[in-house]
């Protein structure tokens, strides 16, 4: 479906996109993950003829976007960050506007209805799209995408200012996209693609950093390291000996606590291992003074952050 080869893209002494090699094949919704910077805007820019690239190549069902562009677009739908909207029109009459460019003529009543419908706009047809909420609008921006019926829907940060009840609604539309097109997401926002994509591309620094299925990506999170986080009175001393010994804790580190005479013993525990009934019952029977238990795992977070190399905190 799309084929990108050594895909490079320069401004001035800047890499934005760095031999970028990935294929997205037909039938899945497709996640490009990655910081603020890393290149996703860029290659989606490229991807739909909107900028030139460096050097490499993109092909769209075999039409090169550079020598074809023309062909290669009919594939594509394109929703950009910023939905290009005029806001003196109807959500109707710029609809009908974007597909005399897109859909030929004898098609164009049908296409618009279905694009409408698709969308769940049909009702705020004959409002000036100023006037519609910014939920509203990205929807229009969806419908525009869908027309002519492209086989591929290529959606940049489709939900970077919405409120979470716009947001949820806007997943759920790309959710039912993704039963008849094949979907490209870019996000930031990690909850986002975790919710709705099949597979992942995840970029840092212009570079495929790692690809695989979401389902993959949650198995990591599942066999990742997990560790016991116990907050104890006094100094944990007692209770760092008491573990010191045991075979399903590879490590243990002991800090003085956030509250004044406490301690926070963490216990990071071997692959496979769930001891916490252990671990509890035996505190209990040294009469070790626990204020609280937690237990955590390796999230997609931490995953995220390893292979993008990011010391900041992910937008969730």
């Amino acid at each position: 479906m799309i084929e990108i080869s050594h895909l490079v893209k320069k401004y001035g002494s800047h890499t934005a996109v760095d031999d970028l090699n990935l294929t997205v094949d037909p039938g899945r919704i497709y996640g490009f993950l990655g910081p603020n910077g890393a290149g996703k805007s860029t290659t989606m820019n490229i991807i739909t003829g909107y900028l030139g690239a460096t050097s490499g190549e993109v092909k769209i069902n075999g039409h090169d976007i550079l020598k074809e562009p023309e062909e290669a677009k009919r594939c594509i739908g394109y929703l950009p960050e910023i939905p290009p909207l005029y806001m003196d029109m109807t959500a109707e009459e710029y609809l009908n506007f974007a597909a005399e460019m897109k859909v030929p003529k004898q098609l164009r009543l049908e296409a618009v209805k279905e694009a409408m419908e698709l969308t769940m706009i049909s009702e705020k047809k004959d409002r000036l799209i100023r006037n519609l909420s910014k939920g509203y609008r990205q929807r229009v921006g969806l419908a525009q995408a869908v027309l002519g019926y492209p086989e591929v829907i290529i959606l940049d940060e489709p939900t970077v200012g919405l409120d979470p009840a716009q947001i949820i609604e806007i997943r759920e539309l790309i959710k039912k996209l993704g039963e008849e097109h094949t979907v490209i997401l870019s996000s930031h926002i990690l909850s986002e693609v975790r919710e709705v994509c099949d597979y992942i591309y995840i970029l840092s620094d212009g570079k495929l950093v790692a690809d695989d299925t979401t389902e993959n990506l949650l198995k990591q999170v599942e066999h990742g390291k997990r560790e016991l986080k116990i907050l104890l009175q006094g100094d944990g001393k007692a209770a760092e000996e008491m573990f010191a010994s045991c075979e399903d804790i590879v490590e243990i580190k002991l800090h003085p606590g956030s509250e004044e005479n406490t301690s926070e013993l963490i216990l990071s525990l071997a692959e496979g291992a769930d001891i916490r009934n252990k671990v509890i019952r035996e505190l209990v029977q040294e009469e070790v003074p626990v204020l609280e238990v937690t237990s955590a795992g390796k999230t997609l977070e931490d995953i995220f952050l390893e292979l993008t190399n990011q010391k900041g905190e992910m937008t969730l």
